[in-house]
């Protein structure tokens, strides 16, 4: 059995999934940046690990796996998916991202970093001889927009600090953390109106790009934070720059963005906008997810699909 998976992929997500693998398993690893040589591998493999699929151009007869070293389903077109190819995600990601998101939320009412700085220049801004306040999270609101694995613990975390969770998504949830209240899409308004706080973490799919436009944004209150640790492109790229800059939201906290680096060139900007000019926005590079334990959780689930795959056993987490 032979599997093909990205140089980059085997180096980064996947340095020890050969020594997780059934020994039937023949690992080719190629430089996606050589198209040629990856479809010419491609015909000759019976799983594939990536994160995007495109009709090649050419047939796939062997390949039974496409699988994807992460959650996002946004990069495989489902309609060229050869008949007899599966195609399966992997999660896992959702302890660290949940992490992430309350130290945003923690840092957007504390400014703990801000204390510091001030105070190694002994400012004492801040402090209770001379004000201001900081805020605290105590009966604030989070509304979760897709309240899916990573809405869950994210809740699970929230609860405790004393934050009412309004839960919004297409399905109500059968399982898990239930929200204090939960919201079909088609009544997002209402939930936008009393969120203090908004985490994005939906799928994106073409039903929610651009699901939090300008007009949505107006809708928020005047001090709400936005934190997107899904998809950049659910919030409106220049809606958001321009609520933040003219502070009709509090700010945002942006893990995910609208541009990516398309080769090893680390200095591409994130967004056509600039939005590190703006002190109400903090800046991740997609990294709220990227932890140790994550690569090795992920690593582990993909090895055991893999031999699944060879020992004729049900695969998980089967998207198609």
């Amino acid at each position: 059995m032979k599997l093909l998976i990205r140089e980059v992929d085997l180096e980064i997500r996947l340095r020890d999934l050969a020594s997780l693998l059934n020994p039937q398993w023949q690992v080719k690893a190629t430089n996606h940046l050589e198209s040629d040589l990856w479809l010419k591998e491609i015909q000759k493999v019976d799983a594939m690990i990536s994160m995007d699929w495109v009709h090649p151009g050419v047939t796939c007869d062997r390949l039974k796996l496409i699988q994807l070293p992460g959650a996002g389903l946004d990069g495989i077109d489902f309609t060229t998916i050869p008949s007899q190819t599966s195609v399966c995600n992997v999660f896992e990601h959702e302890i660290p991202i949940a992490e992430y998101v309350m130290a945003a939320i923690l840092q957007s009412v504390i400014k703990l970093p801000q204390m510091d700085k001030n105070l190694r220049k002994n400012n004492w801004t801040g402090s209770h001889l001379f004000g201001p306040t900081h805020g605290e999270l105590h009966g604030k609101t989070i509304g979760i927009l897709g309240y899916g694995n990573i809405g869950k613990e994210v809740a699970k975390r929230a609860m405790p600090f004393g934050l009412k969770i309004i839960g919004c998504g297409p399905r109500k949830p059968l399982s898990g953390v239930k929200p204090n209240v939960f919201y079909p899409l088609d009544r997002l308004n209402e939930m936008l109106k009393t969120s203090d706080f908004l985490l994005i973490s939906a799928p994106l799919t073409s039903e929610t790009e651009n699901l939090i436009s300008k007009s949505q944004l107006k809708k928020m209150k005047a001090s709400s934070i936005i934190i997107n640790i899904a998809r950049g492109p659910i919030v409106d790229e220049e809606a958001l720059y321009v609520a933040c800059k003219e502070r009709i939201i509090g700010g945002a906290v942006i893990d995910t963005w609208y541009q990516y680096p398309k080769t090893d060139k680390v200095d591409t900007p994130p967004s056509r906008f600039d939005f590190g000019q703006l002190d109400n926005v903090i800046m991740s590079p997609h990294a709220s997810a990227w932890t140790d334990a994550l690569v090795r959780r992920r690593t582990k689930f993909i090895a055991e699909n893999l031999n699944r795959l060879i020992q004729n056993k049900q695969l998980r987490n089967i998207v198609k």
